[in-house]
């Protein structure tokens, strides 16, 4: 094994006001990351190579707030007019006013030291009603009175009664725990034993399945290729965390088709940023058309990417089991990954992960564990505030990467199909796991970040958390925003020039990078033939 090095070129690799460890975290996955590259690109070479690999703790920063530094036409994720760039795919208006926004946010109970997540997920209407507020207010604009409005009817609640409103309406909402309140949960305890992402075989009866050299697949520099071309995904998720799998093994040169439905809402501005280095069509899995089209995709495919809540796969009959028959039937294994946001299922454990089914998202995570609890009391307040951006979720994605590249490396040396899961709380208690930072760069991040940061409460939305943050994180660090910090490229699915962070990761002597920009859901054909490769992104990463 060659060099593992952790660089902070722009200096200071402490960046975030937090108190957790999350870029030491993250850039620990992309050095295990860079371990299955240098693993799988020597399976593909036929020979052993010592390869040097580097992780850029500051692009992994902007790894981690990836989704508020990407731009259409200049144009980020809070500009008012950046939406019509977009396709609509916020199908039930969840995204469509502040009030409906504000559907999913932390709020106070009725008991005063007790606060819980509501969430309207993509759809605000039931929470709403939950509580007891109409789903639309048109006269509710301003900020404070949507949060004011809507805390009053959850105070209306304990926070027994809130579960017991949210599990009889599926809604995803939590109540928020202390770290030591969680791991004394039976869920806790279950996930106490599992370690960030577990793989599991299949099935053991399909022979290995060796990757085509380099040399073989027509690459006019094969030593510099990505270590998973040829490789086929399908991806089945939406938002951030199951995405970012997928965009990550695009980095890596595999061809990842994303699949949605055209009847499933998704966030419109997120796809910026997830959808990099993808194809992505539209497929109505309850069709019986669209499911033979799928079907013909999945023939051919090498990996399966789940990140719908557990059990959604299976009842549409595509779940891992039925994965394991197809590959005996075949006579090739897959790699089948799952993310979700609670962890548990399909391992010894799940018997004792009582919320292993619950629905969520990196929000109910974060409360859930206690890492909502521990940035608040890092603001100096004895209640939880949500983290400054969606750093569970990409920590999360990075996390199936890596599950994705070991089943592969055990289908091509071992055979047989491979099952890799993590989950938004197993990347939280990993983050946990590593300690906070000490006292004393604690007490520097609350010295040098704005005190506007710090005007924070519970109730301020995780867009105005990330807001304050941003703002902060450009006065203290202006060297993670410059241009050489980000790619440019056109984009013919939005027909605009887009913009996003570089990858954190280098191997030597391997080929990490995208060759593709990034496209709404549904804008290609589902097919495995034809994909192109962008001119203005070959090797144009200067670590190359």
């Amino acid at each position: 094994m060659g060099v593992i090095k952790f660089t902070a070129p722009l200096g200071d690799d402490t960046h975030f006001p937090s108190p957790h460890k999350e870029q030491e975290a993250a850039a620990s996955i992309k050095a295990l990351e860079g371990l299955a590259v240098s693993a799988l690109a020597n399976l593909r070479q036929q020979r052993r190579t010592r390869r040097n690999i580097e992780v850029d703790m500051c692009r992994t920063a902007c790894f981690l707030m990836s989704a508020y530094l990407c731009t259409v036409n200049g144009m980020g994720k809070g500009h008012s007019k950046v939406r019509w760039k977009l396709p609509d795919t916020d199908l039930n208006c969840a995204q469509s006013i502040l009030y409906r926004r504000l559907s999913a946010n932390l709020y106070q109970t009725k008991i005063p030291t007790e606060y819980y997540h509501i969430h309207g997920s993509l759809e605000a209407s039931r929470t709403l009603r939950m509580i007891g507020l109409p789903p639309f207010n048109p006269e509710l604009e301003d900020y404070g009175d949507c949060i004011e409005t809507i805390e009053a009817a959850v105070r209306r609640f304990t926070t027994r009664e809130l579960e017991e409103l949210n599990n009889r309406e599926g809604q995803a909402g939590f109540p928020v725990l202390k770290p030591e309140q969680f791991l004394k949960t039976p869920h806790g305890e279950a996930l106490k034993s599992l370690p960030p992402i577990t793989i599991h075989p299949l099935e053991t009866k399909t022979p290995p399945a060796p990757f085509a050299t380099l040399d073989d697949t027509g690459s006019s520099s094969p030593t510099y290729s990505p270590c998973l071309q040829g490789i086929r995904v399908l991806e089945l998720c939406r938002v951030i965390a199951g995405p970012t799998i997928g965009r990550s093994l695009a980095a890596h040169g595999a061809s990842v088709l994303k699949v949605t439905s055209h009847r499933l809402p998704d966030v419109p501005f997120f796809q910026v940023d997830v959808n990099t280095g993808k194809h992505a069509t539209s497929l109505d899995l309850h069709s019986a058309a669209d499911r033979a089209v799928f079907d013909s995709l999945l023939a051919s495919a090498d990996v399966v990417i789940d990140g719908y809540r557990p059990g959604a796969l299976s009842r549409l009959g595509y779940g891992s089991e039925y994965l394991a028959e197809l590959a005996t039937i075949r006579g090739k294994g897959f790699v089948y990954v799952a993310e979700d946001c609670f962890g548990g299922t399909g391992t010894s454990e799940a018997s004792r992960a009582e919320w292993a089914s619950r629905p969520g998202w990196q929000q109910i995570a974060d409360c859930a564990t206690g890492v909502a609890w521990e940035q608040g009391r890092f603001m100096g307040l004895d209640e939880p505030v949500v983290p400054p951006f969606p750093m569970s979720d990409y920590g999360t994605g990075a996390l199936g990467c890596v599950a994705a590249m070991i089943g592969l490396f055990r289908r091509a040396t071992e055979g047989g199909s491979w099952a890799g899961r993590t989950s938004l709380c197993q990347y939280d208690m990993f983050l946990l796991s590593l300690g906070s930072h000490s006292p004393e760069t604690q007490a520097r991040l609350r010295k040098t970040h704005d005190a506007a940061f710090f005007d924070l409460r519970h109730h301020d939305s995780v867009d105005e958390v990330g807001k304050r943050a941003l703002q902060s994180m450009k006065r203290l660090h202006p060297a993670l925003f410059e241009e050489r910090m980000m790619h440019r490229a056109w984009s013919d699915g939005f027909q605009a020039e887009v913009m996003w962070p570089r990858e954190p990761l280098r191997v030597s002597d391997v080929r990490i990078g995208h060759v593709r920009a990034t496209r709404p859901n549904g804008f290609d054909p589902p097919t495995w033939v034809g994909w192109e490769e962008q001119e203005d992104m070959v090797g144009t990463d200067e670590w190359l």
